[in-house]
């Protein structure tokens, strides 16, 4: 990219389908939390963290849209169980149990709801977890899903713990294709095995101290979910476009906007950085520094010559930051 005018020109792309605006309406509510109680985590990482006495009890929950599960039901069913798994993964933690509330219209409840079913018990195969309850309407306007699961951290990564100094490292499964628009799954086909000793590096990486801050990239893609790091923690960051892993014959608007079934954001501090790469390369995962944190609220991005302001988080996105006040209810 040797002129500004087409970075400048991928980064406008990636603005209008990175789903900020989705992000922009978590602030409508993040004001009307009541603080929580001393020692519990903030509220707007990856899942609620409430401590215990052996660690972090973490909760999650997804909803998918209704196109998703009207016309792919049995993946719709898949990706909410397997998505929080990747948030509770992200948090540190090792996934435990499964909920779920089911809605379908009574025309299409035939159809979808045995579909969505075998979608999150398969999936909970994988993953070795159990469905342990949940919500069915079967007389709804529309069809609909929400799966909520439970799980444990040991040790915790947070989105509120990067600082500046640290790298910033990408680590994502390149062993998939595109399913769909927007969905790298590099998960449905993948060996189960794999899949569960995959998503047990997060707690290991937890565990041994090798990252700092970690965040599951969402449909946000690689900048969005990036940048709801970057304002939980109060900090700016720079990117190295050429760094980035990707997949090969793949353009960077569809790369850096796409649901990867596997990838993950991590910051650690220099003596970490090593140990933490070799962790998620003997598994097979691409990883690799694409960045840095820096002091500040811009996001910058830069390719071989040029580098251009992402984002500006002077005025926030989700609300949820460590610079709000209410942050001091939380230490």
């Amino acid at each position: 990219m040797p002129d500004a005018t087409e970075l400048s020109m991928l980064l406008a792309q990636i603005r209008a389908h990175t789903g900020i605006g989705l992000k922009e309406d978590i602030a409508l509510l993040s004001d009307s939390l009541d603080p929580l109680p001393p020692g519990w985590h903030p509220n707007g990482d990856d899942t609620a963290a409430v401590p215990v006495s052996d660690g972090w009890q973490l909760f999650a929950i997804e909803g998918m849209q209704g196109r998703l599960v009207r016309e792919q039901p049995w993946f719709a069913g898949w990706c909410a169980v397997m998505v929080n798994c990747s948030d509770i993964a992200a948090m540190g933690g090792r996934p435990l149990a499964v909920v779920n509330a089911l809605w379908a219209n009574a025309e299409e409840a035939p159809e979808i709801a045995p579909a969505l079913m075998k979608g999150m018990r398969d999936a909970c195969r994988v993953f070795g977890l159990s469905l342990v309850g949940g919500h069915t309407n079967m007389r709804a306007a529309t069809p609909s899903l929400a799966v909520s699961v439970l799980g444990h951290a040991s040790a915790l990564l947070s989105s509120f713990a990067a600082a500046p100094g640290q790298s910033l490292v990408m680590a994502v499964d390149l062993r998939g294709e595109f399913t769909g628009p927007g969905n790298w799954n590099a998960a449905t086909s993948a060996p189960p095995e794999r899949l569960r000793r995959d998503m047990a590096l997060l707690p290991q990486i937890a565990e041994e101290r090798l990252a700092v801050a970690c965040k599951d990239i969402s449909q946000a893609g690689v900048l969005g979910t990036l940048l709801m790091l970057l304002e939980s923690s109060a900090v700016g960051a720079h990117v190295h476009l050429p760094d980035i892993p990707k997949a090969a014959g793949i353009d960077w608007v569809t790369w850096l906007t796409a649901f990867p079934s596997f990838g993950y954001l991590l910051t650690c501090n220099d003596d970490q950085k090593d140990a933490l790469l070799q962790a998620f390369h003997e598994r097979g995962v691409a990883a690799a520094t694409i960045g840095d944190i820096r002091p500040g609220n811009s996001l910058t991005v830069s390719d071989e010559v040029h580098s251009l302001e992402f984002f500006n988080l002077q005025h926030g996105l989700t609300g949820f930051s460590a610079n709000e006040s209410r942050r001091t209810h939380y230490a």
